[in-house]
């Protein structure tokens, strides 16, 4: 056994709503995303007690983590592993240039450990997510529930890696902002337990 993690991704930011890759850029929540966090809150308030929260560095996290996280937890830390990935020199590209003009998809795909121009590989995000993870599961008990607060891409590329053994299974994984993806890990070398994926009813009616 092990904690049960619950993932969430961060609200919603402009890029979101036009179609650009921000990964390391640091981008701030959209009105709408500071309603679907604040929403998130009110459901964890009602449903959860919260041992710890941990966020990624990026202020969407941050502050997503902040407004989601019922006031009574007080514990909140910043992990920087649970950065989204950064494609570095390609960073606020449109979606359909980077697919057009760079093939980013599929070279990520086929070979894990290219990265773009001063960005990261799939095999690096791979890793610090699944060594942040590991680490914030073995320093809660098992009857804990701790919120992770981190990225459409990164978690994807978790899950592939932590419940299907390569982080290439990431294209199984959409998250919707503000959704909650309820894991717990092995602690015998299993694959880790997907209890819930993508759920956000709680973001109702105004999502």
């Amino acid at each position: 056994m092990a904690p049960r993690l619950l993932l969430l991704r961060h609200g919603q930011i402009t890029a979101n709503r036009v179609g650009r890759w921000h990964g390391s850029t640091d981008s701030p929540l959209t009105l709408r995303g500071r309603w679907q966090a604040w929403r998130t809150g009110r459901y964890l308030s009602k449903k959860e007690n919260l041992a710890a929260v941990y966020t990624s560095p990026l202020q969407r996290c941050r502050h997503t983590g902040a407004l989601a996280a019922p006031a009574s937890v007080a514990n909140h830390k910043v992990e920087n592993g649970l950065a989204e990935m950064s494609i570095g020199d390609w960073e606020d590209e449109r979606f359909e240039v980077l697919h057009r003009e760079h093939n980013l998809i599929e070279r990520l795909n086929e070979d894990i450990h290219w990265a773009p121009p001063k960005g990261e590989g799939m095999a690096t995000v791979a890793a610090r997510m699944r060594e942040s993870l590991e680490r914030i599961s073995a320093a809660h008990s098992d009857e804990e529930t701790v919120l992770v607060v981190s990225h459409g891409v990164a978690m994807a590329v978790a899950l592939g890696e932590l419940v299907h053994g390569h982080p290439t299974e990431w294209a199984r994984y959409h998250f919707a902002n503000c959704s909650l993806t309820q894991l717990r890990l092995s602690d015998d070398g299993e694959p880790a337990q997907l209890i819930d994926f993508n759920s956000y009813a709680h973001r109702l009616p105004f999502s």
